[in-house]
Formats: C-alpha cells, structure tokens, sequence
C-alpha cells in the first residue's frame, strides 16, 4: 500500500479507535493505566509494535492508551498486557501473537476500502456519542 495511504488510515484508524474506547462523553480509560483521559488527548496503543502489518490494524490490537504510556513508558507493556485480558479474556495473548506472525500485505484498494470503513464508523460513533468538538 501507498505511504500516503498508510498515513492516512493510521490517524482514521486511530480517531475511530479513541472513540470507540470513550465512553458517552467522550472519556477513555487508560488500557494499561486506568487513566482517565479525553478521547482527543489518548493515543491509540499498539500492543503488537505497528511494524507487522497483520495486526498494525487490527481492532483488538489497538487500544485507547495515555500518552505518558504509550510514549514514555515504552507501551507499557504488564499494565496493557492485564487490560487486554481483563477486555477481551484469556486467550488474547495467544491470538494477537499467532496473527502477527501471519503474512499480510494490504492492496491500494483494500487500504481505501478501510480508510471508507472507518471514517463512517466514526461519524456513526461521534452522533451515538454527541462528541461534536
């Protein structure tokens, strides 16, 4: 896929990511930390680095995390372990890990296909959520 096109679906993916993790007004938890933070000022966290493209994307990898996590403290990666357990159960561990060793290569077209996806997906959260600023 085009680096535009990465870029691109990053910051959508990441928008929808956010937002998909605040709750009704437009707060998030912190995966790792339990932070509280405003959607616009969370990151969204990568437990498996970005680098492999099979979960670079891939919603159950990507989660609402503080900046001070996220940046500073190297993902934090025992807290962000324990939350995506306590999230999405036991097993997660195990899946992400078999995923992101799969071979995956996404298509100019797959790419905009996804950047469509997810820019409805977070005009669909912002009206649910009545987070207009």
């Amino acid at each position: 896929m085009k680096i535009f096109l990465v870029a691109k679906l990053d910051k959508i993916f990441s928008e929808y990511i956010r937002l998909r993790d605040s709750d009704k007004n437009g707060y998030v938890i912190c995966i790792s930390c339990n932070r509280l933070e405003y959607w616009k000022d969370v990151d969204c966290g990568h437990y498996i680095n970005r680098r492999h493209l099979a979960t670079r994307w891939h919603e159950k990898n990507c989660n609402a995390q503080c900046r001070s996590c996220n940046r500073f403290d190297e993902g934090n990666t025992a807290g962000y372990t324990l939350g995506l357990i306590k999230k999405y159960g036991k097993d997660i561990i195990k899946e992400l890990l078999f995923i992101k060793n799969n071979c995956h290569k996404i298509t100019d077209f797959e790419g905009k296909e996804l950047i469509k996806y997810y820019t409805k997906k977070i005009k669909e959260l912002k009206a649910t959520k009545n987070l207009t600023r």
